[in-house]
């Protein structure tokens, strides 16, 4: 079985959200534990992960930074911490599976993501991303050609476009090292945005969503299973409300259906759920929204929101 385990951003931070290199490190430890459990079944594992927090502390740097020198562009910023969270979570991994398995072998990958120029979300940036700036502040980094919105009484905030991701293209890397026998980390933050020009490929100020990436990276490299791991066990009905019910085995009409009425508003849960969703109908096997807690479980279909084919329903 080829499984696609995507890893949220917070998932490499600390409990309260902190990102410190150390508890960068401590989460990621916790992390791949999980993913040796399942290398020592058999069971070919390829990593993606989100890197808001991580991207967010580059752009903090870049506010600090402005009037000495240019902000580092976004794709930029993707690219660094695809880079470095690889980093870390290669480390991780050889240090869980010390004394276990000598032939595990890992290797991160620097990934772009192809883009349309003419994707509907360049014409109307809405992505927030990064912290909120005093307006004085806001306008050094929009003369540096960034878009920033007045957010009323907690300041500005940047936005960006968000578009949908079309092909990863240095998915033919991913498949020959995986293929060769390595845990691969790619596409991390939903893979660098990029748009084809009559010069070629040139990176683009967005960012894309990081789980519908992991569906296009998991119908890519023909993964049997999309695991997204969130911090709760499932997706729920009615949410924060009494009533709340989780999710568990569904057909993947039932889900889409439940998502058309609203369930999941648009907060995180909406998008593992389109991802999922994307990849069941794409001719997935199943896909899972869960916690690391119970990952074997998990990636055998056994607990958190099961999406499945409606046949198999």
């Amino acid at each position: 079985m080829r499984v696609l385990l995507a890893l949220g951003g917070n998932a490499l931070a600390a409990d309260d959200g902190r990102v410190r290199p150390q508890d960068q490190i401590a989460a990621a430890q916790a992390a791949m534990k999980c993913v040796a459990d399942l290398l020592t079944r058999d069971i070919e594992v390829v990593l993606t992960h989100g890197n808001g927090p991580q991207v967010g502390n580059l752009l903090v740097k870049n506010e600090i930074a402005a009037s000495v020198v240019p902000p580092v562009p976004l794709d930029w910023c993707g690219a660094s911490t695809q880079a470095t969270l690889g980093f870390v979570l290669m480390q991780a991994l050889d240090d869980a599976l010390a004394g276990g398995d000598p032939q595990a072998r890992s290797a991160t990958i620097v990934t772009r993501t192809l883009v349309d120029p003419d994707d509907p979300g360049f014409g109307k940036p809405s992505k927030p991303i990064g912290r909120y700036l005093p307006k004085e502040e806001a306008a050094l980094l929009v003369e540096h050609g960034e878009t920033w919105q007045d957010r009323g009484a907690r300041g500005w905030r940047r936005v960006v476009p968000s578009p949908q991701p079309l092909e990863i293209l240095d998915a033919p890397a991913v498949t020959a090292l995986v293929e060769a026998g390595f845990v691969v980390v790619a596409n991390g933050g939903g893979g660098i945005p990029v748009v084809r020009e009559a010069g070629g490929l040139r990176g683009v100020e967005a960012v894309i969503d990081k789980d519908l990436g992991a569906a296009l990276l998991a119908r890519t490299v023909a993964a049997d299973v999309l695991v997204i791991a969130t911090d709760v066990p499932a997706a729920v009905l009615g949410f924060g409300t009494p009533g709340q019910k989780a999710i568990g085995r569904i057909a993947v009409s039932a889900m889409r259906k439940y998502a058309d009425e609203g369930h999941f508003g648009s907060g995180s849960m909406s998008p593992k759920v389109e991802a999922a969703c994307r990849f069941v109908e794409a001719g997935g096997r199943y896909a899972v929204i869960s916690d690391l807690d119970g990952i074997i479980d998990a990636v055998a279909g056994k607990t958190g929101t099961v999406v499945v084919p409606d046949e198999e329903s």
